[in-house]
Order: structure tokens, then sequence, then C-alpha cells
């Protein structure tokens, strides 16, 4: 089975108000992208992908007039993809869902949400993810009330062949001072960024830990939007969101081996156009528990720089370059 997780930036243009897809040559969103190229290089990926079940970050939009699940399973349908049908969680107010579209022929996923109902007033145990989470993070005393601004999808599913596991799609918070208008404000809110992102990665490791403890297969997909060595003020926390979550018992070969700060070699997910430069850095993953390390798994980044297959399709090459500013993450294994 091929499970892939797949931030696909600025998904919502893409659509109308009836979830329809807008084939036209107005602007997708992303720089000098029609939505028509974009359409097209996403049906190009989405189709080489042939994955069973990828974890969309960033999906279109559920809100007034829009809902994911519809525009998702149109999308599916424009390109006769095995992934063809959606589920979502809670929706949020960034535009920016988290959905799965899979193949219902190799497995079935409902949203089945784990944890106290809190609201506003919070719960220091771990609660349900559309909740608050109350959390000391410097250990002075005082609490800190955290809550996601895209809930993490979690999932039940069950495979064709009766494999039962938790999947969590997740979404973590941006730590890119966004509006800061000098070193000063720039450097407080980072800080800030981190502490939140680095609560959300406490609180997704809690549920973790409550799923490892009923003995349930867990798997954790998504943008973490975080690696080790990603910006200067990591060492004030000491670890990174990656670290949290990793523990002792998760696995990813890519986190792992970015843990080891060889940074010339070290693999990369994303890859973001700054001036007339770009960054690249390793901001997604799919981390498996320890029992599913036995069922063969073989991850793999769908980077065109980086991967030699990618590289050698022309047609795939260039629209994983004009698709998305992050590129497919998959993992192979045998459930």
């Amino acid at each position: 089975m091929r499970l892939a997780t797949y931030n696909v930036e600025w998904f919502a243009n893409l659509f109308d108000d009836n979830d329809r897809l807008i084939v036209d040559d107005g602007w997708s969103g992303r720089q000098d992208v029609t939505r028509a190229q974009q359409i097209e290089a996403l049906g190009i990926v989405f189709t080489a992908l042939n994955a069973d079940a990828i974890m969309v970050i960033e999906a279109p939009n559920t809100g007034r007039k829009q809902r994911t699940e519809p525009a998702l399973e149109g999308f599916a349908a424009a390109f006769d993809l095995r992934a063809r049908r959606a589920v979502m969680g809670f929706a949020n107010e960034t535009h920016q869902e988290i959905a799965l579209l899979y193949d219902p022929d190799a497995l079935s996923a409902r949203h089945d949400p784990h944890g106290e109902e809190t609201g506003r007033k919070g719960s220091s145990q771990a609660p349900r993810f559309d909740g608050t989470f109350r959390v000391d993070l410097d250990i002075d005393g005082t609490e800190d009330l955290v809550r996601f601004s895209k809930p993490p999808l979690e999932l039940a599913v069950r495979t064709a062949s009766g494999f039962d596991l938790r999947l969590i799609g997740a979404h973590l918070k941006s730590k890119a001072p966004h509006g800061a208008r000098n070193s000063d404000a720039l450097m407080r809110q980072s800080i800030a960024n981190r502490r939140k992102q680095l609560a959300q990665a406490i609180w997704l490791r809690a549920r973790i830990d409550a799923h490892r403890r009923d003995g349930l297969p867990v798997m954790l997909m998504g943008d973490l939007n975080d690696g080790p060595g990603l910006d200067e003020y990591e060492d004030l926390f000491n670890r990174s969101s990656v670290e949290i979550l990793l523990g002792q018992d998760m696995n990813d070969p890519h986190a792992r081996h970015a843990l080891q700060r060889r940074i010339c070699d070290a693999p990369t997910t994303a890859r973001f156009r700054l001036g007339d430069r770009y960054l690249q850095a390793l901001l997604d993953y799919i981390m498996i528990s320890q029992d599913l390390m036995a069922r063969r798994p073989a991850w793999r980044i769908w980077h065109p720089f980086e991967d030699a297959a990618c590289w050698q399709v022309a047609d795939l090459r260039e629209a994983l370059l004009m698709a998305s500013d992050h590129f497919p993450v998959t993992l192979d294994i045998d459930i």
C-alpha cells in the first residue's frame, strides 16, 4: 500500500463557490502560474503518485459556500484517480483544510477524534484537537492556552486486508515572523511562534502516546513546519518539534538523518523563492510507530532535483515544480 502526504500551495484558489475546478488563465496564487497550469501539474503529480491515500495539506476550503470533500472528489474524477473519496475533520478559518483523499477499494477512513471537548477553558490532558490545551512550556508556574489554527485530522483507518491503524494528519504552526517590522519584533514573534509550535507538538505527542498505550499502530503525516537547525531560536527550547514527535518510538528516516546535523546532504521537501534565490527545507514527514517497522516500510521524497527517477521524467519534473512549493512524501508499506 502507498500512503502520501502533500502540501498543495493555494489549492483552494483552484475551485469556484460550487467546488468546481476553474480551468482558465487567471493567476492561481502561485507566482507566475495560472490556474490551468497548476491544475494540469497537480493532475500529473497525483497520477504519478498512484497512492492508495494522500493526506492533503492546505486542501480546498470548507466555508459558507465551499466544501472540501466535493472539491477533492471532483478533482479526483477529473483525472480518474484511484484515490477518489475524501474525508476531513474539523474545518478551520484559514482556507487551508486537512483532508484525506483515498481509494475506497483499498481502505476505509473515518474522522474519529479523541480527547475531551473543552471549548476555550482548556485541559492539560491532551483535549480534542478543536479544543484548548493548557501547558506550562517554560516551567514558570503560568500555563499557556494553546489552540490549533488548523486542527489535526484524526482518522480510524482499516485496510482492505483488515489491518487497523490510527492516522493523524497535521499542519503545525509556522515559525515565520509574518508582519514583523523591525529586528525586535522579529525576535519576539519568532520566539512566540516557536513556543506555540512546540506546545502543539507536545499535544500531538500526548495523543500518539495514548494510542500507543491502547496498542494501536500510529502514523503521523503532514507539514510540521519544522526541522532541526532551521532557525537560531531553536536552542532556547533545547529541541525541535520534530524531535518531540519522534520521541524514542516513532520513525522517519529523513527526520533521523537531518537530526545528525549533516546539513550538506540533508533531504528536503519544500522549495521557496526568496527574491532571486530559493530556500530549501525539510518540513514534511511520515512518522510511523515502531510496530509498523516490521512491515517493510519504504519512504520517498518526490523532489525533482534530489530523486533521480523524478528528474528523468521531464513532464513529472516540471509538474512537481509548478504544482506546489512542497513536494510529496510517500510511504510504501505492507498493511
